[in-house]
């Protein structure tokens, strides 16, 4: 085989390489781009609901079905959430898409 020959294919799988390897970061970035909005929508929405003079959320708890003003944690929780229960999670996702009732 000629070196040209060899040149051409040594050429040929580098520069395929080069263009797997471009599309699996830029296939990354493309996820982690959306996740940052994902996030920086969701901390909007949560940042826009009215809140008392001590900072705390004015919503309406889905389970209780009444006022109430809580503090929200790093996940966008009120303190009043209590894991796996339907309203609560329901809350929650309310409070994440900003159609949560306040008052």
């Amino acid at each position: 085989m000629s070196d040209r020959r060899r040149l051409e294919r040594f050429l040929r799988s580098k520069l395929q390489e080069a263009g797997e390897q471009y599309e699996e970061v830029r296939g990354s970035t493309t996820e982690q781009l959306e996740e940052a909005r994902e996030a920086y929508r969701v901390a909007k929405n949560a940042r826009s609901l009215p809140s008392d003079e001590a900072g705390r959320a004015k919503i309406v708890c889905r389970r209780y079905a009444e006022q109430r003003a809580a503090m929200l944690d790093d996940q966008y929780r009120p303190a009043c959430f209590e894991a796996d229960h339907p309203d609560c999670e329901g809350c929650v996702e309310d409070v994440r898409e900003g159609r949560i009732e306040t008052w």
